[in-house]
């Protein structure tokens, strides 16, 4: 069985075609600048790299060129569109209603619809990509594998707040959570790395990126995670404010005049590290500068680093200890300095890191001293591999 794994970006679309058989991927790449005439895909196949300049106006034109790049003689990996047994769609937010992957039909569209007021970044081009799969592969099936399904087992205590229970009868206003995907892939693959049960292990995911959350596994399900009503809140990431202050919204929307929406923008898009620091988003950018003595970079760095460890304590309380802690994303398989830093903080509860064995990117690896109480690992996680198996179990 050969699944498509479409992530649909509001002028993006990242794509894989995986082997399950053996679980390869025969081909990979991203669409850029959809919807305008200096589109380009980025086609990854047989080690090569290939950079395409494609107008794609809308995302059923960018899904059509892109699987025409499967087919290609020159470099094709597939002979028909008929060996894509289905396509599996990263879906960021299903609300209350979907509380674990399915198959996608018209309720589920309703549904990514009726949310998108929650995830206002996401779920319009989730949409999109959805009908324009429709559109190019009439009658494929299609499972739709939703960031906030893992944490539908969150208990009730954890996830409402503690403002008037009629906006959340009224509005669903509550915590959901977010990079599901990725906490249950680590979680269970760190599992078979340590040749244990998970519903033996307590972990603590951190998924630390562009945007980064942290997430208690008990026993392999989620009981508690740092982002909330939307991907806004948590931790402070790149462009993301994290969790504030309610008044400090509402007080700079007096002091700027600023209505809902441009708040909104100025959280999600001008805040986290970025904003403190003043420079490019970008994690690198701003620990290289902290370590050349800025001291607005550095400041952000001991904010980030600090929240994250602070996230880690919390859950040794929802889970009444912690048997691992696991980086992952992009900053957590590969920032030395940051795991190492955070670690650090941890100290008190037993935490011991290995800096030799830390002392590398992108492994699955164990990074913790013999004689820590808390194992400490980094393993890379594989959100498209996930999707893709929740897709073939779905179509099977």
């Amino acid at each position: 069985m050969k699944i498509l794994v479409l992530n649909c970006g509001s002028s993006s679309l990242k794509y894989q075609l995986i082997d399950m058989e053996t679980e390869e991927v025969l081909a990979s790449g991203k669409y850029e600048r959809i919807g305008e005439k200096e589109a380009f895909i980025t086609h990854k196949v047989n080690g090569q790299k290939i950079t395409i300049e494609n107008p794609a106006y809308n995302h059923s034109e960018a899904i059509d060129f892109t699987l025409k790049q499967l087919t290609d003689t020159e470099y094709k990996v597939i002979d028909s569109l008929d060996e894509v047994s289905a396509v599996g769609h990263r879906l960021v937010h299903g609300g209350e209603k979907i509380a674990e992957s399915v198959k996608i039909d018209e309720n589920v569209l309703n549904v990514l619809k009726e949310c998108s007021d929650l995830a206002p970044l996401h779920n319009p081009a989730c949409i999109l990509g959805i009908e324009a799969c429709m559109e190019v592969m009439p009658g494929k099936p299609m499972v739709g594998v939703f960031d906030t399904a893992f944490h539908q087992t969150i208990e009730k205590e954890k996830y409402i707040y503690p403002i008037p229970y009629e906006y959340y009868e009224k509005y669903s206003v509550r915590k959901y959570g977010f990079h599901g995907t990725s906490h249950m892939f680590v979680s269970r693959r760190l599992a078979e790395l340590m040749n244990k049960d998970i519903k033996d292990l307590k972990i603590v995911t951190c998924h630390l990126g562009q945007g980064s959350s942290i997430c208690a596994v008990d026993g392999g399900k989620s009981v508690d995670t740092s982002m909330g009503l939307t991907p806004i809140g948590g931790i402070p990431m790149v462009t993301r404010s994290g969790d504030l202050d309610p008044s400090v919204v509402t007080y700079l929307m007096k002091k700027e005049n600023l209505s809902a929406d441009e708040i909104e923008n100025v959280l999600n898009k001008k805040s986290g590290v970025m904003g403190v620091s003043g420079l490019a988003p970008d994690f690198r950018v701003i620990e290289a500068a902290a370590t050349e003595g800025n001291e607005r970079a550095e400041l952000a760095m001991k904010i980030f680093k600090y929240s994250v460890a602070c996230y880690i304590a919390k859950y040794a309380v929802a889970m009444n200890g912690i048997d691992v802690i696991v980086f992952t994303g992009g900053v957590g398989e590969n920032q030395i300095n940051i795991r190492r830093d955070i670690c650090k903080q941890l100290e008190f509860m037993g935490v011991c890191i290995d800096e030799e064995a830390n002392n590398m990117r992108g492994e699955e690896k164990r990074i913790s001293l013999a004689d820590s109480k808390v194992d400490i690992w980094v393993v890379p996680t594989n959100e498209e591999l996930m999707i893709a198996k929740e897709t073939q179990r779905l179509c099977e």
